[in-house]
């Protein structure tokens, strides 16, 4: 076999129609001032006729060590210095499955932190992101902003449709498997107390907790029923708190429903500062299932998708496997009950 012809810089530039001095620089790594496209086209070019600086590898260019590191970017207000429980643990589950596969994950950001000079410095060719993938519901513009530098972009917890891909757990499944467990253990009066009221989120838990209720004949009473801003074990003991002023009518609820563990958690404590028995006087069953469900002593009854599965599939989808051929792929992954010991039989 003849060896490869030699293809030295100066060939480059005249087959690009740029000057030898910048291809120079752009295949040394020097990217400040140099246009991201041609920047790109340059080293995309090279590549493509085999070309290989001196003194430089192969996996060490742009276009190979692009595809080893995906970036990720948290919902406002999370911060990576603020326990999240949920979302921590998605992370871990994207982290583990990036890295098996000889992936890195990159923190970019929260979506309040990250100004359009950010998002394109960021994703300049010369930073190598393959890919990146967003931890919660961000505004629409801040996603279009991102989905024009990029179009590997994976959601979780939130669907753009048209824009990119997500994940998702069923929220249908799942508050369809509370309702049914507490309305087999005898609760007929639910109530619900809500958080993160800015978010798509909460409103599909909201709207598929109605639609559980109403085969069975169960209809959520707006008196029993508190949205707040937040959605962390604070606003859980503030939510409960607020319905026990209704707490001697003879229609109080026997069971909650809670918008994620965090809440149900805090409702447990503010019931027990109050005197009140977790389960025996109240239930408390939440939309979605964290660490809180199987450890601890009061573990949550919830369901929902496991957040590590969100991370591990968003990690396949955002590295190409199982993403539709055209278009963008929305992954719904099955959110099934874990039982834990705050729902009880009516007393």
């Amino acid at each position: 076999m003849r060896p490869k012809k030699k293809i030295s810089q100066t060939l480059l530039a005249k087959e690009l129609g740029v000057s030898q001095a910048l291809v120079s620089l752009a295949l040394n790594g020097r990217s400040a001032g140099i246009n991201p496209d041609t920047y790109k086209r340059i080293w995309d070019r090279a590549i493509a006729l085999g070309y290989l600086p001196k003194g430089m590898r192969v996996e060490s260019t742009p276009d190979s060590s692009r595809v080893r590191q995906i970036g990720y970017i948290l919902r406002a207000p999370l911060r990576l210095y603020i326990p999240s429980t949920y979302f921590g643990h998605v992370q871990h589950g994207l982290h583990q499955e990036l890295e098996a596969h000889g992936h890195r994950l990159v923190f970019l950001g929260a979506e309040d932190e990250l100004t359009p000079e950010k998002l394109r410095s960021f994703l300049h060719p010369s930073n190598h992101l393959a890919g990146v993938v967003v931890l919660g519901e961000v505004a629409r513009p801040f996603m279009d902003g991102l989905c024009k530098l990029t179009r590997r972009v994976v959601a979780v917890s939130a669907r753009y449709q048209g824009l990119c891909h997500s994940v998702l757990g069923n929220e249908p499944e799942a508050l369809t498997e509370i309702v049914r467990h507490l309305f087999n253990l005898g609760h007929q009066r639910i109530g619900w107390l809500g958080g993160n009221a800015a978010l798509g989120r909460h409103d599909a838990r909201l709207t598929a907790l109605k639609a559980a209720m109403q085969p069975l004949g169960l209809a959520l009473d707006p008196r029993y029923t508190i949205v707040l801003k937040q959605a962390d074990r604070a606003e859980g003991a503030e939510a409960i708190h607020a319905m026990l002023k209704h707490a001697r009518r003879k229609d109080f609820p026997t069971a909650f429903v809670t918008y994620n563990t965090q809440m149900a958690m805090g409702a447990s404590l503010g019931l027990q500062r109050e005197g009140w028995k977790v389960p025996g006087d109240i239930s408390l069953a939440s939309a979605d299932v964290s660490r809180l469900s199987i450890e601890g002593t009061l573990r949550i009854t919830g369901a929902g998708t496991s957040p590590d599965k969100l991370g591990e599939a968003a990690a396949r989808l955002v590295m190409g496997e199982g993403a539709a051929a055209e278009g963008y792929t929305d992954l719904v992954l099955p959110a099934p009950l874990v039982v834990g010991n705050s729902t009880g039989p009516v007393r």
